[in-house]
């Protein structure tokens, strides 16, 4: 293994001057004794999966099998063709494109898990969304995946990216830091400024518990994503700006993993709090599954 956490990974960049998604290259090369042509047809393939969901969500009714989600990516994405937003454009792109992408995947499409299935929605959307003000090549398109899986090897092997271990912040939480360091290399940043963007965007996301109506990954996943992803543009800038986090990375991350490690299991996806708890999340537990949520 080449790196055990953020500030190994940032000094190995640093040190052979070169991005972050080098590194996670190399390392996967390394790890599974397979070429660079092979790891790369296999990321671009995750990248090719993302694509289609997100331009499946934000085109088709998609539906979930229970109901309770569905259609809010393609309703945003056509707003923003036909009004004047708020958020502006470029911020809600990226909200419609990871609602829509948590939608096919309640609906039982395929999606590309990052670093979950119920956190899969914030790397594309922030991917796609900045495609157009951007212009990446495919080929750094496939080394936003490869800078956004280094961060997530980090969180994976140093606190959790579970939310039946850490609630949501271990995922949606994750997935936003992924996204946002990604996004910083994918706009010209160093590596020191692609770990600030994590530790910014985790930051703003520590404490997010998992409380996921009738159980199901819809109710508030998909939404959640879509605040993920306009958390990590707004890190991303922060860093690219020069802006700093206080706290080290790694030090963020392990903060996420106490903060985890101290929650009450009712909101560590078991449904037993919070939203799910709520009288209108009992009923939707009731209407689909005919049976209460337990109170806590």
């Amino acid at each position: 293994m080449m790196f055990r956490n953020v500030q190994e990974l940032v000094s190995l960049a640093e040190k052979e001057g070169i991005p972050i998604s080098e590194i996670m290259i190399r390392q996967e090369m390394e790890y599974h004794e397979r070429t660079r042509e092979e790891i790369f047809a296999q990321m671009e393939r995750n990248l090719n999966v993302m694509e289609k969901a997100v331009e499946r969500g934000i085109t088709e009714d998609v539906k979930s099998v229970s109901g309770l989600t569905g259609g809010d990516g393609k309703k945003l994405f056509e707003y923003m063709q036909s009004k004047e937003t708020l958020a502006g454009n470029q911020l809600l792109e990226a909200v419609a494109k990871a609602m829509a992408t948590n939608e096919v995947n309640a609906a039982m499409g395929t999606i590309c898990a990052t670093p979950t299935a119920g956190s899969a929605g914030v790397v594309p959307g922030v991917l796609f969304s900045t495609k157009n003000k951007l212009n990446p090549t495919r080929e750094q398109m496939i080394r936003f995946l490869f800078t956004s899986g280094a961060f997530g090897f980090v969180v994976a092997n140093n606190a959790s990216i579970s939310g039946a271990a850490g609630g949501c912040q271990a995922e949606v939480g994750s997935a936003t830091g992924m996204a946002a360091a990604a996004l910083v290399e994918m706009a010209g940043g160093t590596p020191k400024q692609c770990a600030e963007a994590m530790a910014m965007a985790l930051k703003g996301m520590l404490g997010l518990v998992c409380d996921p109506v009738a159980g199901l990954v819809e109710v508030p996943c998909v939404k959640r994503n879509a605040f993920g992803s306009s958390n990590a543009i707004v890190a991303a800038d922060l860093a690219l700006a020069g802006i700093e986090s206080r706290i080290p990375c790694d030090e963020v991350i392990d903060a996420m993993y106490r903060i985890g490690e101290a929650m009450p299991s009712a909101f560590k996806e078991t449904a037993e709090g919070g939203l799910a708890a709520t009288p209108t999340g009992r009923k939707y537990q009731e209407q689909i599954f005919g049976a209460s949520v337990k109170k806590v």
